[in-house]
C-alpha cells in the first residue's frame, strides 16, 4: 500500500492546478492513513513543487501596483491571491510528504488545510474566468515556497514560521482588503475573502496547535522559542497592524501579540540606526 507520505508527494509534483486541488480532496477523505514503513525512504527536497509553465515567476519588487476601484486592477489581485493559494495547496502537501514520525492526527490536519487551500484557489480561479482571465495571466513571485525550503529540516521551525507567520500575515490584511472591496463594489470577491478569512484561521490554529505540541516534547518554551525563532529567521519581515480578533482565534495568546510588536519595533529601530550611519 502506497503511504500517504508518498501520495502526498505524488499530489505535490503535479503541475496542473484543478488536478493538484482534487488529489488534495480525496487523499483528505480517506478513511485511514498509511503512514511510513521502516523500509520507506526518506523524504527529498523538493527545489520546486509542480506548477504550471505560467504564471511567470519574478522578484517581488518587480510586480506592478493596479488600482482596486478598476476591474482589471481587482483580477490581478484575485490572480495574486489565487497563486498564494495554490502555493498554500503545495505547503500542505509538504508538510506530510516531509515530515515522518508524528501523530496520524497532524497528517489529518494538514490534508484538510491541502483539501481547503484548493477550495479557496477554484473559487478565486472561477472570479477570474467569469471575468475573461486565467491563473497563470500574470506574473508571479515564489517568496513562499522560500520559507518552505528554509524549513525543510525542522516540523518545529516549519510550523512556527509557516502558518504562524506567513499564512497569519493573511489574516493581518484581509480585513482592510474586503473594506476597500465593498468601497468598491465587488461584493463577490468580499464573499471570496470572507470564506477564506474564516478557514485561514483555522490554518493558522492548526500550525499553532502542533508547533506548541512540539516545543512541549523537546522540553521548550513556545512563547521564549517563537520570539527567537522571529529574530533569527524574519529579521525586518515583522510588521503589523496584526489582526488581534483573528489571531486570537488562531491561538495566539496576549503575551505572544506584545512580544510581535516589541520585536517591530526593535527591527524598525535598528533600520533607523542603520540608515543614519
Amino acid at each position: 500500500m502506497t503511504s500517504i507520505h508518498q501520495a502526498a508527494y505524488a499530489a505535490l509534483l503535479l503541475c496542473d492546478p484543478s488536478a493538484k486541488a482534487r488529489e488534495a480532496d480525496r487523499l483528505y477523505a480517506l478513511p485511514h492513513l498509511a503512514l511510513a514503513g521502516p523500509d520507506e525512504p526518506p523524504p527529498v527536497p523538493v527545489p520546486d513543487p509542480g506548477r504550471p509553465v505560467r504564471p511567470r515567476l519574478v522578484l517581488p519588487r518587480e510586480l506592478a501596483r493596479r488600482d482596486w476601484r478598476d476591474a482589471e486592477g481587482r483580477r490581478v489581485l484575485a490572480h495574486a491571491l489565487a497563486h498564494i493559494e495554490f502555493n498554500a495547496i503545495n505547503i500542505a502537501l509538504d508538510a506530510v510528504y516531509r515530515f515522518r514520525g508524528l501523530p496520524e492526527a497532524f497528517y489529518r490536519d494538514w490534508l484538510r488545510v491541502a483539501s481547503e487551500e484548493g477550495r479557496h484557489f477554484n473559487l478565486l480561479r472561477a472570479y477570474l474566468q467569469d471575468g475573461s482571465a486565467d491563473y497563470g495571466d500574470w506574473p508571479a513571485h515564489d517568496g513562499l515556497w522560500e520559507m518552505v525550503r528554509r524549513t525543510d529540516d525542522d516540523v518545529m521551525i516549519r510550523m512556527a514560521l509557516v502558518p504562524r507567520v506567513l499564512e497569519a500575515r493573511g489574516l493581518d490584511v484581509t480585513p482592510g482588503m474586503q473594506a476597500r472591496l465593498r468601497e468598491a463594489g465587488d461584493e463577490r470577491l468580499v464573499a471570496i475573502l470572507d470564506v477564506i478569512y474564516r478557514e485561514e484561521i483555522g490554518h493558522v490554529e492548526i500550525g499553532t496547535r502542533w508547533f506548541r505540541h512540539l516545543c512541549a516534547e523537546r522540553g521548550l518554551e513556545a512563547r521564549e522559542t517563537f520570539r527567537d525563532l522571529l529574530a533569527r529567521y524574519m529579521q525586518g519581515r515583522i510588521r503589523g497592524p496584526y489582526d488581534e480578533l483573528g489571531r486570537r482565534q488562531a491561538g495566539f495568546t496576549d503575551e505572544e501579540m506584545d512580544d510581535l510588536r516589541a520585536l517591530e519595533t526593535d527591527m524598525l529601530e535598528q533600520l533607523e540606526r542603520r540608515a543614519a550611519v
